[in-house]
Parts: C-alpha cells; structure tokens; sequence
C-alpha cells in the first residue's frame, strides 16, 4: 500500500476536549497565549515553555523518541534588560541538511511519540511546506526545507509540540506579532524582514514594526504560532495560572527580546464554532461497489472530517454515486491524492464551505454497567444534548447481557442526575 494513507502526512484532527465543566456547560479551555512583544522564535517558544513548568530533564528524554541523533539541549537563565528568562539552545554536530517534507514527516511518524505530538508538529510542517511552495512556485512535495529542516529546527518544533501537551494546552492565541526591521541573508540571498516565507505564514495575522533591526519572527516560530492559533488580539480573558519568558538568542538595549508565554483557563467559551471547510467532490459510474467502500475507510482514515456517498444520475441516463469529502486546508492535498490513486475519476470539484458546530465535552459517569463517557453539547444557555458512548456501550451490554438502549439510557440518566445534584 502506498504510504500516504498512514497519515502523518494527512493529519487527522484532534478536537480538544474541555477541561471542566460547570453549570449551563460554561466551557474552561487550558488556553496559552502567544504574547510576541518581541517576536517568537522556536528556542523563543520553547524557553518559554520551560519558565511556564515544564521540566527540562522531561522535556529532553521526551524528544529522544525522535530520529536521528547527534543533539542535546543545553538550559540557562539569561537577563533580557531586567527580565530573567529561560533560554534553550539546540547543539548539534549536524551540517546544514536539506530534508524534503516527507523526510521530516517520516521522522515524526516513526518516533514514538504520542499522537497529539505527532499531529500538531505534522501541521506545523506541512504548513511550513505550504508557504514554501507559494512562495517558490514549487510542488509542495518537492519543497526541500533549508534552515527549518536541519535538526534543531526539528527539535524546536516537536519539543514545543511535547511542552504543549505536558501543560494540557487545548487552545491557543498570540498577540498582534512584532516581525523586526532590516534585512536578513538566507540560503537564497538577502531578504527584507520579514522574509518571504515568514510573510506568507503570517498571512491574515496582524503583524507590525518597529526600529528594532534584526528578524524578531523566524519561520519556525511563525509556523507554531500560524498553525495552532485561533485568534490573534488582547490577552482574553482568563484566570492566569502560569507566565514564562523565553528567551532569544540576541541581546538588545533597553528591549527584552524574549517571548512571554501566559497560561490559563478562559472560562465561559461560546458554545458554537464557526470552522472554514474545504468540500471535495467527485461523480464516478464506473467503480465497483467493494471499491468505494474501500475509498471511505481511506479517507476517514486519511484524516477526512466526514465522507459520505450520494446517489445521483449521470451521462447517458448512467446511475452514479458522488464522492463527497469535508476536510481542511491541511489535508486537502492528501485527500485529493487518494481520490485520484483510488477511483477512476479525472477531476475533483472543490468549494470553500462554512460549518457551524457545537462545542462539545466529554464526561464519565458511573452505572450499573460500569464507566461510561457522554459527549455533551450546549445548544443555548441552559440547554444541552448528551450521548453516550457508543462502543462502550456496545461493551458494556454484552458483558452484562442487557439491551443497548438500557445502557445508552442509564448513561444519559447519570449525567442528567450528576448535573442536577451539582447545579448544573
């Protein structure tokens, strides 16, 4: 089998699970907060991680998961005008490598790292790889990375993406982005900061300069703070648990180049997302039926976010059946891929469309037929819909001899009672 279906590549998508919930489902996310006063780099981000708690010895052993080695990490507390802040440096015997995205893909895919680990450093690269193909005019499987593909690049990315996990972040923001002034030698030339890549990662982000000289955003922090924010603005409001700076490499006067990092819980959240979703579609006649099943399981599994068949009628009176795909930006190549590889159709009509959805949580409750978890999701203030789990109620009927419906039932009852004891 062609190694895209594995799917780092196409990453699948992780909803966040929310961290509590209280009353009509007000929502507390573990948010982290992008503050970038002075720009935000990799190591930037990563300090800042240690300065929020998370332990360096954990963070080391953590990234050994990951393929090759010939790195270390070397942690100090370092004055940025009057600011102690964690710096972390990559050292590598490493000369310069130029590794395609699959490369790195690979790397990520064969470590053993969790899969939240794994999809988020995925995203983070595939983006990396979307802004160098537009910017050079590239097939994006032909991108081969410069700077952000040698080994510290690697390491900044997939160790942020374990900080993150470690602290539960299930959201994030960043401020408006401080990029610099000047210009900046790359492997292509000199370029005005901030350079193409880096303007093209930042695309739709509110960014500004300063007389501040030197490149304050570099293209592995763009990349992290791109990918995983939802918005950009103000610290929101949040009950602050934890602040770490960390540290850039450079030193100014009288300006803390560091990145300051905010941690907390947002309480409240709107129960509703609006998310941008791409439509993929595809009309076939002439594909055996064993087939298109198979085609569903691999793009469900090729991180699809739903897949469906239609019935429809075709040229020359034919009966047919149109693929349809919803999925992301991110995966949409992988997903066109399998599309063509797997069916007979030359061509894929693609169409932006808006999906409104409703925030969900996930609680266990506790049954006569053991722990169960309900989905749960506000529908307006005071009302919410809950679901049990579906496997484990399947398991759970079996193991003791029961109907489905008892299960499903005697979990949405829990819940119900848990809330109303609790107030909720």
């Amino acid at each position: 089998m062609p190694a895209e279906p594995n799917l780092i590549w196409a990453r699948p998508v992780v909803t966040p699970v929310p961290t509590a919930i209280k009353g009509n489902l007000a929502i507390s996310m573990r948010t982290l907060y992008f503050d970038c006063f002075a720009g935000a780099s990799g190591d930037m981000i990563l300090g800042g991680l240690i300065g929020l708690g998370v332990e360096p010895d954990a963070l080391e052993s953590a990234l050994r998961a990951i393929k090759p080695a010939g790195w270390e990490l070397r942690f100090s507390t370092v004055d940025r005008s009057g600011i102690a802040a964690s710096r972390v440096e990559v050292l590598t015997e490493e000369v310069k490598a130029h590794r395609h995205l699959r490369h790195i893909l690979d790397i990520i895919s064969d470590s053993m790292l969790s899969t939240s680990v794994k999809v988020r450093a995925a995203m983070i690269f595939t983006r990396l790889a979307e802004a160098e193909s537009k910017v050079h005019q590239v097939p994006i499987e032909k991108i081969h990375f410069h700077e952000v593909g040698a080994l510290d690049a690697i390491v900044d990315i997939v160790g942020a993406c374990i900080g993150f996990e470690m602290l539960g972040i299930e959201r994030f923001c960043a401020s408006p982005l401080h990029v610099g002034s000047g210009f900046v030698d790359m492997a292509h030339g000199r370029f005005p900061v901030p350079p193409p890549a880096v303007t093209e990662l930042l695309a739709g982000a509110p960014i500004y300069a300063t007389d501040i000289v030197g490149e304050l955003v570099t293209p592995t922090g763009a990349a992290i703070i791109s990918t995983l924010a939802e918005s950009y603005g103000p610290i929101p409001a949040m009950t602050v648990s934890a602040t770490g700076y960390g540290a850039g490499g450079r030193s100014y006067e009288k300006f803390p180049n560091a990145i300051r990092l905010i941690v907390g819980d947002t309480a409240g959240a709107n129960s509703v997302n609006t998310d941008q979703l791409i439509m993929l579609e595809t009309n076939l006649d002439d594909l055996a039926p064993q087939t298109m099943g198979y085609v569903m399981e691999q793009l469900l599994a090729g991180g699809a976010l739903d897949s469906f068949f239609t019935a429809v009628q075709m040229k020359k009176n034919r009966p047919g059946v149109m693929i349809s795909v919803l999925c992301d930006r991110v995966t949409r190549p992988a997903l066109e891929r399998i599309l063509f590889r797997e069916t007979t159709t030359l061509g894929i009509r693609v169409r932006k469309v808006e999906r409104v959805s409703l925030r969900r949580a996930i609680v266990t409750v506790v049954t006569e037929y053991g722990h169960i978890d309900v989905k749960v999701a506000q529908i307006t203030e005071g009302e919410t819909k809950a679901s049990a789990e579906y496997e484990q109620c399947r398991a759970a009927a079996i193991l003791h001899g029961v109907s489905l419906r008892d299960v499903e039932a005697a979990a949405v009852v829990a819940y119900r009672e848990t809330q109303r004891t609790t107030g909720g």
